[in-house]
């Protein structure tokens, strides 16, 4: 699976390539950071405005708007032309990969699901590893530029619970971060999500390698395709009920998220002792540290479907080697 990595004839694409993800990924924080500072300046000089008449020009308004539509502009070509770079890469892992099932196939005829493992699972384990690197490489680098951001932001403000206390906006968001982390975790262990998402797959493995096998072969019974299908609507009709409890408490904990910020400045508002445009880069930036800090909560269904490709593909290439070594003793 990770051959990719380890080839010559790779190198270029799986070293040069990660780097050049990895750059764009720190470009768009910076362009991130420059427009919570925007959000700052703006918000203070729509305060500033419908708080006497006049106080703006029209000139220094419309420059403000012009300011945010750059700053996106640049975030936009960044976005499209990383994502256009990140799909070619993809299909090199990809094909780094099955390069190596295509050479030693003709051991995988009689493995569970081996078409399905080469065509299927390897396009999802590339996918599902590049959103998840990469969003974990993005959390780490919006906490190092937003952390310093919101320490800034929350000197001489109180905090609910924590008084005038610098760390207080941090503390609250880590406490509030790893609660729900755990509890959610917990939620998706409890409910085994990963064993359910690995037998789904492996049923729908089987009930596809019957339908190729009956395409061919008009004596395989109708009944046996029908039983295949009942089998994998029973685990999709168990995975919807797991996904069902695992959901209630995953978008609870969600919602309640919304106004997490808003509970911690509660004193500082009701004081009034921020600006409108102040409240809004500390929102922001709390917002930004607090969802980098809840990377597992959010890839948590990513996360467990992973977890399934990947035993999947190494129970594949253990069986294969297996095979391999027996007919080395033959």
């Amino acid at each position: 699976m990770f051959r990719f990595f380890k080839l010559k004839k790779w190198f270029v694409w799986s070293w040069l390539g990660s780097l050049i993800i990895l750059s764009s990924l720190w470009v768009q924080v910076k362009i991130d950071v420059k427009i919570n500072e925007w959000f700052g300046v703006f918000y203070d000089m729509i305060q500033k405005a419908l708080a006497s008449p006049n106080a703006i020009t029209i000139e220094e308004y419309w420059s403000s708007l012009a300011s945010f539509i750059t700053l996106a502009g640049m975030y936009i070509a960044l976005y499209v032309a990383i994502s256009f770079f990140t799909a070619h890469y993809l299909f090199r892992w990809r094909t780094a990969m099955v390069e190596w099932y295509h050479s030693v196939y003709d051991k995988a005829g009689k493995i569970e699901g081996a078409s399905q493992r080469v065509q299927e699972d390897t396009i999802k384990f590339t996918r599902i590893m590049e959103g998840l690197g990469t969003s974990f490489i993005e959390s780490v680098m919006v906490l190092f530029q937003f952390v310093p951001i919101l320490l800034g932001l929350s000197i001489g403000i109180p905090i609910f619970f924590f008084g005038d206390w610098q760390y207080g906006l941090i503390t609250g968001a880590l406490l509030w971060t790893l609660g729900g982390t755990i509890f959610l975790i917990g939620l998706g262990w409890v409910l085994r999500l990963v064993g359910v998402e690995y037998d789904l797959q492996k049923k729908e493995a089987a009930y596809r390698k019957i339908l190729v096998i009956a395409e061919d072969d008009q004596n395989v019974r109708p009944k046996t395709i029908d039983e295949l299908f009942i089998d994998v609507r029973s685990i999709h009709f168990l995975s919807y009920v797991r996904y069902l409890y695992f959901n209630i408490g995953r978008m609870a904990y969600l919602q309640a998220n919304v106004l997490s910020a808003y509970v911690f400045l509660a004193p500082a508002i009701v004081a009034g002792v921020v600006t409108l445009g102040v409240m809004q880069q500390i929102i922001r930036a709390f917002g930004r540290v607090e969802g980098s800090m809840q990377y597992l909560l959010k890839s948590w269904p990513t996360i467990i479907e992973l977890a399934s490709v990947y035993k999947r593909l190494r129970e594949f290439e253990s069986q294969i080697i297996e095979k391999e070594l027996i007919n080395e003793k033959v």
